[in-house]
């Protein structure tokens, strides 16, 4: 199995990003998809949580992203997407996709995808 992220990049204050993971190996309705984000200086902590796609009609934000960010995803492509506007500075960070099973029992982690949002 395997998570590809892309779409990171430099983008300006009020700018937009499209992020992709491609899941590879899954079974895309199995599985409940996030992206969490690593912010520059706080390696050592815990990545933060952005959003969750359980389903189309099941999908949670965090505070902070609300209103700015959309989760979606498409089966028939085993993708799954964050689009982002209005990017702030403080959405700098290295973007990744997580996918878990709906037990708990698996985790699984993409590599990541930096955006930089310059003020």
């Amino acid at each position: 199995v395997q998570l590809v992220e892309s779409g990171g990049g430099l983008v300006q204050f009020g700018g937009s990003l499209r992020l992709s993971c491609a899941a590879s190996g899954f079974t895309f309705p199995d599985y409940v998809w996030s992206w969490y984000r690593q912010t520059p200086g706080k390696e050592g902590e815990s990545r933060e949580l952005v959003a969750v796609f359980r389903s189309a009609d099941d999908i949670t934000y965090a505070n902070y992203v609300q209103g700015r960010f959309a989760i979606s995803g498409d089966a028939t492509r085993n993708t799954l997407f964050l689009q982002m506007n209005s990017l702030k500075p403080e959405d700098t960070a290295v973007y990744y996709c997580r996918a878990r099973t709906r037990d708990f029992e698996n985790i699984y982690w993409g590599q990541g995808t930096q955006v930089v949002v310059s003020s």
